[in-house]
């Protein structure tokens, strides 16, 4: 069991690596406190894909002052050769004395750095039981990074705004469904995803930008059109570089050319069963393209497709309560025997918002408990 102090060191990791967490994709985004008799010497945090992890930059700052200090870190050391050299090396040559991990690292290509410092005599404590906070709260941090590991697919973020009676499209006379408070709160979701994806229908309805707007952003997410049949119009906003056109050999050699030619990513996967594109395989082609978390923000064809497949991680409802005809109901049905759990609910200004991840499917829906089976 951890001490109080080495408890407070791990929850000032996790506050570190959050600011991580989206520079680092699609590498986990962690966090490192190095302490000396309860006292912190140094601190550190992953630097985006290339640059130093979390331990090797706190290793850098703390300099001779790591040797015989315990460690802090939000993820088990890596122990594999990839952009850069194993962290476990770096830990051991420093001559640390103790490891404090939060979060074992279920990925098999990296996993094994607990067992690599015990070799070289360092203490290891952790991970932590799967139900902690702490460990919990790393989960949430990673769950990009998770879900690509042991789902193959980037976690994904549905969100929605409705009228209280279910309507996805705001009623004559109304431009917007939702509040500018609750719209707002939508960048702030692009701006922490890897992606935004929307069908080609919401291209033609809306021609979205699919870009963050109005918030501090560390890097835009890539726009993201599933177009089996390349219907995208050449001059819409999404068209441009970074861009990814996911679609199926349906789609025409040309209209393939005319998109690279603009700067977008030609994905091709198989067709899905209502002449659609494969949702699975779509998602999975997006994980092989370094992209670890997805916001989703589909009309209702698409939107119920992905809830139906059990492809849909956590689904923020904007309801606007001042809207419909009182009859409460969601706009997309759930699967049958399909249950959500409320992770959380609030105001936005008139809108209630809600956030709901998918039960029973506790594995799926919890990527904390899926790293522990893994592990």
């Amino acid at each position: 069991m951890i001490a109080p102090a080495e408890r407070r060191a791990l929850m000032h990791a996790v506050a570190l690596a959050q600011p991580a967490v989206v520079r680092a994709s699609p590498n986990p985004g962690v966090g490192c406190v190095i302490t000396r008799d309860a006292v912190t010497v140094a601190e550190g945090s992953t630097a985006p894909a290339g640059g130093p992890h979390a331990e090797v930059d706190a290793l850098r700052s703390a300099g001779a002052r790591a040797r015989g200090a315990t460690v802090h870190v939000t993820l088990e050391p890596c122990a594999h050769h990839g952009r850069t050299p194993p962290c476990v090396d770096a830990l051991v040559d420093a001559e640390v004395a103790r490891v404090v991990i939060a979060h074992p690292d279920p990925n098999p290509v990296a996993t094994g750095g607990i067992a690599r410092l015990r070799a070289a005599g360092i203490e290891v404590e952790g991970p932590l039981a799967a139900d902690d906070p702490v460990r919990m709260g790393v989960a949430e941090q990673l769950e990009g990074f998770l879900s690509v590991v042991i789902r193959g697919r980037p976690h994904v973020t549905l969100k929605l705004a409705q009228t209280s009676d279910g309507a996805l499209a705001p009623p004559t006379g109304e431009r917007w469904l939702t509040g500018p408070i609750a719209r707002a709160a939508v960048h702030r979701w692009r701006a922490a995803r890897d992606a935004v994806l929307v069908g080609s229908g919401t291209v033609l309805a809306d021609d979205p930008s699919l870009d963050a707007r109005g918030v501090p952003v560390v890097r835009q997410p890539r726009p993201v059109v599933l177009d089996a049949r390349l219907r995208t119009p050449f001059h819409s906003r999404v068209v441009r570089p970074g861009a990814i056109i996911v679609t199926t050999d349906r789609a025409g050699s040309s209209a393939v050319d005319a998109f690279r030619s603009r700067g977008c990513e030609v994905v091709f996967v198989p067709a899905g069963t209502d002449a659609g594109v494969d949702l699975g395989a779509a998602l999975a082609s997006l994980a092989g393209a370094g992209i670890s978390t997805v916001l989703a923000e589909p009309g209702a064809t698409l939107a119920s497709a992905l809830v139906t497949d059990h492809l849909v991680d956590r689904l923020v409802l904007h309801v606007a309560t001042r809207l419909g005809d009182g009859r409460p109901r969601c706009a997309v049905p759930s699967p049958p025997g399909a249950v959500w759990r409320t992770e959380r609910s609030g105001g936005a200004g008139p809108d209630l918002v809600l956030h709901l991840v998918p039960q029973p499917a506790a594995v799926a829906a919890d990527p904390s408990r899926a790293a522990e089976e893994v592990a």
